[in-house]
């Protein structure tokens, strides 16, 4: 038997806990001394004690953990109910991640306005290329819209030249367009690795299509490094320098991978926005 301080300390909760799930039935000492009222607990008791505090961490009330209780929940039921929670918690925290980074980027954006020298702003034309590409819907054109769209359409394409025994004729090209038909503000990707005459649509597999991009005579380019997921600054710094010289863009920029390393904070794209005067 332990004193209720040793089984507090042995089931890593306080002793006021503790007497708390007492006076709602939840855990009853295993023995009450008559005559000092000093409650003792068996070991045994712990594995009850796991279980409340689990259920109480899936979010159930304590009431609801009582009754859950009653019905004498299997370990293995157990175990479920908490791989659904912590997937819950982890969705939430990478979600509270990605919302926290988005933050600070528009705070960086906000420190950096008017910071950027124009030097680092390039007019120059963009040859045509031809591409094999992959498509896709995004929500938006926000960071977080495009990534979970883009990222997977690369990783198809790679492997689809990959297995073809294709190798790409330079870094990839990415760009956008409103969505046919598409909600509000949707916008079209497309992912695409430049290719040699030689390969054909058929070679690679269905869905993807090879096309000629066409070639632009004048761009306003600005290169950023980085993840893509902090994007805003730079092509934000593009959109004023455009404005500021009195140019007009078409919209949406292209985006050169001059740089892909496994560290998402080491890449290097350049951004490309087509001028039309």
């Amino acid at each position: 038997m332990f004193t209720i301080g040793d089984f507090a300390k042995h089931g890593r909760v306080s002793v006021r806990m503790l007497r708390h799930y007492d006076a709602l039935g939840l855990l009853r000492p295993a023995r009450v001394d008559p005559l000092t009222g000093y409650r003792f607990y068996a070991a045994g008791q712990l594995t009850r004690l796991n279980r409340v505090i689990a259920l109480k961490e899936l979010g159930f009330s304590l009431e609801q953990v009582g009754a859950l209780l009653d019905e004498r929940v299997s370990a293995q039921e157990l175990r479920g109910m908490l791989r659904l929670r912590r997937a819950e918690l982890e969705s939430a925290a990478a979600e509270a991640a990605a919302r926290l980074a988005r933050v600070e980027t528009r705070l960086r954006t906000i420190e950096n306005e008017g910071t950027m020298p124009t030097e680092e702003v390039v007019v120059k034309s963009l040859p045509p290329v031809r591409l094999a590409e992959l498509t896709g819907v995004a929500a938006g054109y926000a960071p977080q819209d495009i990534g979970p769209v883009i990222g997977p359409l690369y990783e198809e394409l790679c492997g689809r030249l990959d297995s073809a025994g294709v190798v790409p004729a330079g870094p990839g090209l990415a760009h956008y367009e409103p969505a046919p038909g598409g909600e509000p503000g949707s916008v079209l990707v497309h992912a695409g690795l430049p290719v040699t005459e030689a390969v054909r649509a058929e070679d690679l597999g269905g869905g993807v299509r090879i096309v000629v991009l066409p070639g632009v005579e004048r761009a306003a380019t600005v290169v950023h490094r980085g993840s893509m997921d902090g994007v805003l600054p730079s092509a934000q710094a593009l959109a004023r320098w455009i404005d500021e010289n009195g140019h007009r863009g078409t919209g949406y920029a292209r985006e050169l991978a001059l740089a892909c390393p496994e560290d998402r904070d080491q890449w290097v794209t350049e951004l490309q926005e087509p001028l039309t005067a």
